[in-house]
């Protein structure tokens, strides 16, 4: 079947409000981060003007008029206990037989899920099958300790984590095609510690999981390789389907939401260069709502990935996962959401998923995606 790409007009933002807060004042378990010592002095301004400009706290400062959020606001971590989250953020404890089932196999083969370490909201949706009963994973390579360690995400660091099992590669592709699944979701932690970043060892799992299942559809959502770009070739070239990077948040906020070794124009570069190394490379990218940015700037985010030909956009609700972490400064409502979905595609994206729930590598838009492999191939042989 075929999709028509319609292209609409840009909307006008409409004024939606979003939940209060009780209070203003921080908890006492609210902890401040020391932003500099994560930053090295190239990157600190030697002017007074300059240094003013990218403090912290002012990077966090938003023309939005959402009221603050408790708990400490941008630089500063903790939660109110009091403060309950929206309705629409509420999930059921993950359970049911299939649910438990998934568990078991993953246990058994030793495959660690993003899904886990990341603690993602979806995790019961996914893995009990969702509307249509084919459970869904995201499958974690090279190990679950990463050598970043940006302020949003649960997943544990370390300067030296275990190397890699050189096994892995052919034992999770024989894993991932038993279970007879048709698109696979392969993400990784950051590897700074090995020479390509990982690339090779990606790559490799990608060609076995080809070798043995030809037909399955692989999307790989990758780290910055430190912006090497030899390794972004690599593993654009090794067989994958769609090429997943996230820019995480807009421009503004990049400093302060993560690791000082990813970078805003970084990102666009490895999503830019993907598309380039094969053609026909389908690009997704995600961002993470309610952490402080405005509605310019995160239209001008959209417009610097369009410009790049990105054709898959994911947005959600940033959720802070322990009190060490950032505090959410808003909790964005389903209606816009809904509202940023439509402008997304009115702009160009091919598919944009937009809810507080969606996540990069939500199985809504596995589906749609896998009509545009079908379609690009389709086209490519003729």
């Amino acid at each position: 079947m075929m999709i028509q790409q319609q292209f609409k007009s840009p909307l006008s933002i409409p004024t939606i409000s979003t939940p209060s807060s009780h209070n203003n004042k921080t908890h006492p378990f609210s902890i401040k981060c020391n932003n500099n010592n994560n930053l090295s002095s190239t990157q600190l301004s030697a002017s007074n003007e300059e240094n003013v400009k990218t403090h912290p706290a002012n990077l966090m400062k938003s023309s939005t008029t959402s009221d603050p959020y408790p708990g400490g606001m941008g630089p500063y971590t903790g939660r109110d206990p009091n403060v309950k989250k929206p309705s629409w953020l509420k999930q059921k404890a993950p359970q049911g037989e299939k649910y438990q089932e998934v568990k078991d196999s993953l246990s058994r083969l030793k495959l660690v899920t993003v899904c886990e370490e990341a603690q993602c909201p979806n995790i019961g949706e996914c893995w009990n099958g969702g509307g249509d009963g084919i459970a869904t994973a995201t499958i974690m390579l090279l190990g679950d300790t990463c050598t970043r360690g940006c302020r949003f995400c649960a997943v544990k660091t370390s300067r030296n984590p275990a190397p890699p099992d050189p096994m892995e590669p052919q034992n999770t592709a024989e894993a991932i095609v038993s279970w007879g699944v048709d698109y696979i979701v392969l993400t990784s932690v950051d590897r700074d510690d090995l020479p390509d970043g990982g690339s090779g060892h990606f790559a490799e799992t990608v060609r076995a999981m080809k070798k043995s299942k030809p037909e399955i559809m692989v999307e790989c959502l990758t780290s910055d390789f430190r912006g090497d770009l030899e390794a972004v070739s690599m593993l654009a070239n090794s067989g994958l389907d769609v090429f997943a990077h996230n820019v995480e948040t807009v421009k503004r906020l990049q400093r302060i939401v993560r690791d000082p070794r990813a970078g805003y124009e970084q990102s666009l570069s490895v999503l830019k260069h993907a598309k380039h190394s094969k053609e026909g490379m389908i690009t997704k990218t995600s961002i993470m709502l309610g952490l402080g940015e405005t509605d310019d700037e995160l239209k001008e985010a959209m417009a610097d990935l369009r410009a790049i030909d990105v054709d898959i956009l994911t947005l959600g609700q940033y959720l802070q996962p322990t009190p060490l972490h950032l505090t959410v400064k808003e909790y964005v409502t389903p209606e816009k959401f809904n509202f940023w979905k439509e402008y997304g595609e009115s702009i160009g994206f091919r598919y944009v998923a937009s809810g507080p729930l969606v996540r990069s590598s939500y199985r809504a838009g596995e589906l749609f995606v896998q009509t545009m492999v079908k379609e690009r191939t389709k086209a490519a042989s003729k």
